[in-house]
């Protein structure tokens, strides 16, 4: 006979220590629904970046500290939040801070806010997932988990990856936390350095666009020209093959440890 205490609520996934494993997910996806219905994707942009640069450029003057400070929570809040727009986010902090300041800041927002990502999904989903998979997904969450740190670099290197999904991935898969950060902080870092490097030479494409737009305007008037910075125009095609050839790279050690360890 089972003592009275045994009751269906203690089963993985209920009573207090289930919501207690369900509440920082649900939290987080009611924030990240509540981002993306104030338009928050839609302000970061090079265009709003370029429209305010005087206000901006004042203001991190006169307080960069400050401006650092809120610019790595910002960021975090992007990362964190699955939000499109990491890369005009690291494009913009090289505009503003110079890439020296703006790359190191990136990384350590970055790599905070993944972290954050990483454990809510470990923790509840991964979980939740690891009680329920079949042997076929145990066993891909374990063959993942066994070569992370190759895996984890590529995936951060190339720039294929959506950020986001990698670290749902990585946080289904139960990989160490100590590993997903030296990862992912070693993997962002060609990234952020180059997008601080363009945006540090940013100045130059919104004068040239301004002047484009002054041309247009006084040419055909207001109705036909629009001021706009598109990112895209400004990351290469040669930028992206390096940071994919750098992530091709780091597999090497993986491939050379499977093509030793395969049988003769």
């Amino acid at each position: 006979m089972k003592p009275a205490t045994d009751h269906p609520t203690d089963a993985p996934g209920h009573g207090p220590a289930g919501l207690r494993r369900w509440l920082p997910a649900v939290v987080l996806v009611l924030l990240i629904a509540g981002g993306y219905a104030a338009g928050l994707h839609h302000h970061l942009s090079l265009t709003a970046l370029a429209e305010n640069r005087d206000t901006l450029r004042q203001w991190v003057d006169g307080n960069l500290v400050l401006s650092v400070a809120a610019f790595m929570l910002l960021y975090f809040a992007v990362v964190a939040l699955s939000i499109p727009g990491a890369g005009i986010m690291s494009i913009a902090g090289g505009f503003l801070f110079g890439w020296a300041i703006s790359a190191p800041a990136t990384v350590v927002a970055a790599v905070a806010g993944a972290a954050a990502v990483f454990q809510i999904v470990k923790t509840s989903f991964g979980a939740a997932l690891a009680e329920r998979a079949g042997l076929l997904v145990q066993r891909l969450a374990q063959g993942f988990a066994e070569n992370a740190f190759s895996l984890l670099l590529f995936l951060r290197l190339t720039p294929v990856f959506p950020f986001w999904a990698v670290n749902a991935v990585a946080g289904l898969c139960r990989i160490p936390m100590r590993t997903f950060i030296i990862a992912t902080a070693l993997g962002i870092i060609p990234a952020s350095v180059a997008f601080a490097l363009v945006g540090a030479g940013l100045d130059k494409v919104i004068d040239q666009q301004l002047a484009a737009h002054r041309a247009c305007l006084a040419q055909q008037g207001p109705d036909p020209c629009e001021f706009a910075i598109d990112a895209t125009s400004l990351l290469t095609a040669e930028l992206w093959l390096g940071l994919t050839a750098l992530g091709v790279v780091s597999l090497i050690p993986l491939a050379y440890r499977y093509w030793k360890g395969r049988p003769a």
